[in-house]
């Protein structure tokens, strides 16, 4: 689960994290308002959507202005003016695609004064198994870029989670960037803040980019992007009240209403699968027969009938599913379980586009009768491969 800067900014304050005085705005008229409770002479307004690269991005409505999704004023009225050309506007970046997002909150705070701009980052390392640092002096970009050009300018350090956190992480991590006197000090205290909210709130991700020293010679976090373990929600009913629904994909929302793991893809044949692993080897085997899978859903090993009728419900809300291809292994699921929810979702919805349906394991026989004598126009598949190689016939005729 993602949340918008301005919330992560609050977090880091709570924390005792150094972060500028800001406002949240979602009505335009109380942009001036929020505007002027800060002391200025630099107002930044911030668009707030879950993607980065909001300063390079540009607005698909000309009235919204060409100056990106962070603008800095010099008054009270410029702030409240930026703020208003962009709130419903979309916003396009590098990681919202072509689409965009609707930008539905905008955040205005105060201007820092800046000497240098860095990157930071916690995350949970796979290969490691340990939560990691990742810090660069080159700030203000975007890190993959760093990393493909300059990767000597990226460095990682591994906490120990036997030990945590340890102020010589925090040394390490200063002398990576370049700090000096007072400021080594200022940032073995941050990174000790920063870990311990990181695992206080069970977060995957917590980037700052850029944490700056400012004209004064401080360190302060000057950006904020926050991740957190879905699965580890339930935990924190603080972080659960700040998800915001309008930022999440539609089908990916409802699937999870109905605990389905989906993920929408760009691709034109939709997948309905049991297991994360099959799931992996169906969208492969699809790309390996010349399409792409149009989603990653995987209805879990005790799926009923009704989560399995949402399931292909959702999947046929996607304008861009072209096919769909079912791929069950029944283990612990049964294969006419699978069935019956297949063929209750295409009465209920109907069938437009080629179905290929490939059972196997528990019930099997049950389950192919099921669909047989169900009258729909369904494709039996005997295998993987052969349920891959026609579902993508039968797209690309």
């Amino acid at each position: 689960m993602n949340i918008h800067e301005y919330q992560a900014k609050a977090l880091l304050r709570s924390y005792g994290a150094p972060v500028s005085d800001g406002r949240a705005v979602l009505k335009a008229e109380d942009a001036k308002t929020a505007a002027g409770q800060m002391d200025g002479p630099l107002w930044v307004v911030k668009a707030q959507i879950h993607a980065g690269g909001r300063g390079k991005g540009h607005f698909k409505e000309a009235d919204a202005g060409d100056k990106g999704g962070v603008r800095l004023t010099k008054s009270v009225e410029e702030a409240a003016q930026e703020a208003k050309k962009m709130l419903g506007r979309t916003l396009v970046t590098k990681q919202t695609g072509p689409a965009g997002k609707q930008v539905n909150r905008i955040y205005i705070e105060d201007g820092s004064g800046i000497e240098t701009e860095m990157y930071l980052a916690i995350l949970v390392d796979r290969q490691t198994s340990r939560i990691s640092f990742v810090a660069s002096t080159e700030g203000g970009m975007d890190i993959e870029e760093v990393a493909e050009k300059t990767p000597d300018l990226i460095h990682t350090f591994d906490v120990d989670p036997a030990t945590g956190y340890q102020p010589f992480h925090g040394r390490g991590i200063a002398f990576a960037l370049g700090l000096k006197g007072p400021q080594v000090k200022q940032c073995v205290a941050l990174m000790g803040t920063l870990y311990k909210l990181f695992t206080d709130k069970d977060m995957e991700m917590l980037e700052i980019n850029p944490l700056i020293v400012t004209d004064a010679g401080d360190l302060k976090c000057l950006d904020a992007k926050m991740g957190f373990d879905g699965n580890a929600i339930y935990r924190h009913a603080d972080i659960a009240s700040l998800r915001d629904e309008t930022e999440e994909d539609p089908k990916e929302l409802a699937a999870s209403k109905y605990d389905l793991n989906y993920i929408a893809l760009d691709g034109e044949i939709g997948c309905m699968v049991n297991g994360a692993g099959l799931a992996m080897a169906t969208m492969d085997i699809i790309k390996l027969y010349g399409a792409e899978p149009a989603n990653f859903l995987d209805v879990g090993g005790g799926a009923t009938k009704e989560k399995v009728t949402e399931a292909f419900k959702i999947i046929t809300s996607d304008p861009q599913v072209k096919g769909i291809l079912v791929n069950i292994f029944g283990g612990i699921m049964r294969c006419d379980v699978i069935a019956e929810g297949v063929i209750a979702a295409v009465k209920e919805v109907g069938l437009k586009v080629p179905l290929v349906v490939r059972l196997e394991g528990t019930n099997v026989e049950k389950g192919k009768e099921i669909i047989r004598n169900s009258g729909l126009d369904v494709i039996a598949a005997d295998d993987l491969k052969d349920g891959a190689e026609k579902i993508v016939k039968a797209v690309k005729g």
